[in-house]
């Protein structure tokens, strides 16, 4: 992947850049299986609600299928980089043995052709995946699963990767981008290497359109608006929002509410690195 500049025929392509695929990567289309319609939920959940806002428009998008609990032990082929608007990092067709076609994650220095192998049995190499418990210490990964025989959920995003930090009592302790150490167990499969695009932090916007094109709309500051629009709204100019401290705009108070449980298995790797 390359990130590629436009002429400064305006004042927006002057700094706008995108990412591309280089020629080598690019191979076979997708089957038609693979690429299907999708329904807008513009910021909606399934009541109807607005559960995030200031999202809507934007252009057409097609889903990929994207197999991304990747268990099947046949060895396979890259048959090509695919683009996905969906998600940042990119995706492999891989061609298996038995004739099977599927999408997954593609790895930073995967290219068409590569062979790939899943499975205990499957080699140390970048792009194969394996058992955690076969990954040895100081080894990146992305793509990993939580639990076995699950879609994987951990480090899917462009350019991302975890470190196996140890093995102890048949479970992997994994450390996450975020810098949080979790016990998975060694039976969880990831993918060794890196996640693709990893040159996506560095592409610039360039102009508001593009951004509407994502759909993304525009934002407002609370403290712009009257208090009948907002909790922060009001005020003469520029002043203090007036409350003891920043609210939603639904006015619940936000000033160090926790926004996350953690889970068992989170406590307990805490536990372990901090005995350690």
């Amino acid at each position: 992947m390359a990130i590629k500049l436009y002429k400064p025929t305006t004042p927006a392509r002057r700094k706008t850049s995108v990412s591309t695929l280089p020629k080598s990567s690019r191979g076979a289309k997708l089957p038609k299986r693979l690429v299907g319609g999708t329904t807008k939920r513009q910021g909606r959940a399934s009541s109807g609600r607005i559960t995030v806002r200031r999202r809507g428009a934007g252009a057409k998008r097609q889903i990929r299928v994207v197999d991304l609990t990747q268990t099947k032990e046949v060895s396979a082929t890259v048959a090509g980089i695919h683009y996905d608007p969906n998600r940042t990092a990119r995706l492999a067709l891989l061609k298996y043995a038995d004739g099977d076609q599927r999408l997954v994650l593609a790895e930073q220095k995967m290219k068409t052709g590569q062979k790939i192998e899943t499975g205990p049995k499957a080699a140390l190499r970048t792009g194969n995946r394996l058992p955690l418990r076969r990954v040895p210490a100081g080894t990146a990964v992305f793509n990993v699963q939580q639990q076995p025989s699950t879609t994987s959920t951990f480090v899917r995003s462009a350019g991302s990767s975890a470190t196996v930090t140890g093995q102890e009592k048949g479970d992997a302790l994994v450390k996450l981008p975020s810098g949080e150490v979790r016990r998975i167990a060694g039976d969880s499969l990831a993918t060794i290497g890196q996640a693709s695009n990893r040159e996506h932090e560095n592409v610039r916007i360039g102009k508001a359109g593009r951004k509407r094109h994502m759909g993304f709309r525009p934002k407002v500051r609370g403290k712009a608006m009257n208090p009948v629009d907002h909790p922060h709204g009001g005020g003469e100019g520029q002043q203090p929002i007036g409350l003891k401290g920043p609210k939603t705009p639904s006015g619940l108070y936000t000033l160090g509410r926790k926004t996350r449980r953690k889970g068992r298995a989170a406590r307990r790797a805490a536990k372990i690195v901090r005995e350690k």
